[in-house]
């Protein structure tokens, strides 16, 4: 039997914990195939929920062909599941050029228009969306992280003040909007939900922030309504 010449190659890079996702080269999210490699984070499974409970809380709230704002969009897999799950304008940005990209290519590959811009989620500008959704970086420069994270874009991951940082920063700039959204969208790490509620109700004291949890019982969501 013969084996590609480079499976020693294969072998020693998952030995060294290299991502299989990397090496696949694409992974499913949402019924959807997503192309991955080291320019992009890879999709998780709490983010494939995010989605699903976003495009839930859109049909409770009867918000029809939503303009959408997804700040930080990395392989484009939440703009790409929105876009072919309900009738939405999806608007992406990413600070990364490489990513964004990727990002056009996954959404060409999918069948998809979706806006894509190389930006800085707080420079941008969040007026006239009915939804703003993020999975921002959110791990604390101090928390422990598996090996395989090493391969991934760090500014994807990482974000200072305990990973707090762009939610306080996206949740301020969202206070100064003349018309807020309608749905705002995060996903959070599991040790953080009190500490965004609280930053919720203080900024967005005419909005509605609830925490919901992952499909393992850790707080992992962050919805703001305007209820």
């Amino acid at each position: 039997k013969k084996y590609p010449n480079n499976l020693k190659e294969i072998i020693a890079k998952l030995e060294n914990h290299y991502p299989v996702q990397y090496l696949i080269g694409n992974v499913e999210f949402l019924n959807t195939t997503i192309n991955v490699d080291e320019r992009v984070l890879i999709p998780r499974f709490e983010t494939e929920l995010l989605v699903e409970k976003t495009i839930e809380k859109i049909k409770e709230q009867k918000i029809n062909n939503p303009k959408i704002l997804e700040l930080g969009t990395g392989s484009g897999c939440i703009a790409i599941s929105l876009k072919k799950n309900i009738s939405c304008e999806v608007c992406a940005i990413d600070i990364s050029k490489d990513s964004i990209e990727l990002a056009k290519y996954n959404a060409q590959q999918n069948k998809v228009f979706i806006d894509f811009r190389v930006e800085d989620m707080l420079n941008v500008n969040y007026e006239g969306y009915d939804i703003i959704i993020s999975n921002p970086p959110y791990v604390s420069e101090t928390e422990p992280v598996g090996d395989e994270t090493k391969y991934e874009p760090q500014n994807a991951l990482f974000a200072t003040e305990n990973g707090l940082f762009f939610y306080k920063e996206i949740i301020k700039k969202i206070s100064e909007l003349s018309t807020k959204p309608k749905l705002i969208a995060f996903e959070i790490g599991m040790t953080q939900g009190k500490e965004l509620l609280e930053i919720s109700k203080k900024y967005l004291s005419t909005m509605t922030p609830s925490i919901e949890k992952d499909l393992t019982g850790r707080d992992r969501y962050l919805f703001i309504e305007r209820v």
